[in-house]
């Protein structure tokens, strides 16, 4: 397993240089939230993405221990992701970021409607006037 060096040498550092990657993060929700996924039905979840980026991404997430590939020499092969133990750890911090992610697209969409108010910039909404509550259920990460 080999996650990415940071060149500070912090641990937290080299997680997130890991996530970071293009699309990363949405192919971890796309695995945590439908669990193994075959890579056709993977590229049709992650809309947008190449075959070539999803592989490159998926390959670096497997050398890091956080996706597991099990081939099958059929015809044609068929090629299933899932989540690792280590990639399972992952899940609460992802539920986390959707749950921040949705309370402050609801935020910002509501302070773009909302008139400005004297004195306020135009679109700055305070987090904690917003009134704004986490949704009930987890939206779809994205």
């Amino acid at each position: 397993m080999v996650v990415p060096k940071s060149p500070v040498g912090c641990p937290m550092d080299a997680l997130l240089r890991l996530l970071m990657g293009p699309w990363t993060t949405y192919i971890l929700w796309v695995l945590r939230s439908n669990g193994p996924t075959r890579f056709g039905e993977l590229k049709r979840k992650v809309a947008g993405v190449s075959a070539k980026v999803l592989s490159e991404r998926l390959r670096m997430l497997a050398e890091a221990g956080v996706v597991h590939r099990q081939f099958e020499a059929t015809i044609p092969p068929q090629v299933t992701y899932s989540l690792t133990t280590r990639g399972e750890e992952l899940r609460e911090v992802l539920d986390r970021l959707n749950e921040v992610a949705v309370r402050w697209q609801t935020a910002d969409k509501a302070a773009a409607a909302a008139p400005a108010v004297l004195g306020h910039s135009a679109g700055v909404i305070d987090p904690a006037s917003a009134g704004v509550a986490a949704a009930a259920a987890p939206a779809s990460a994205g």
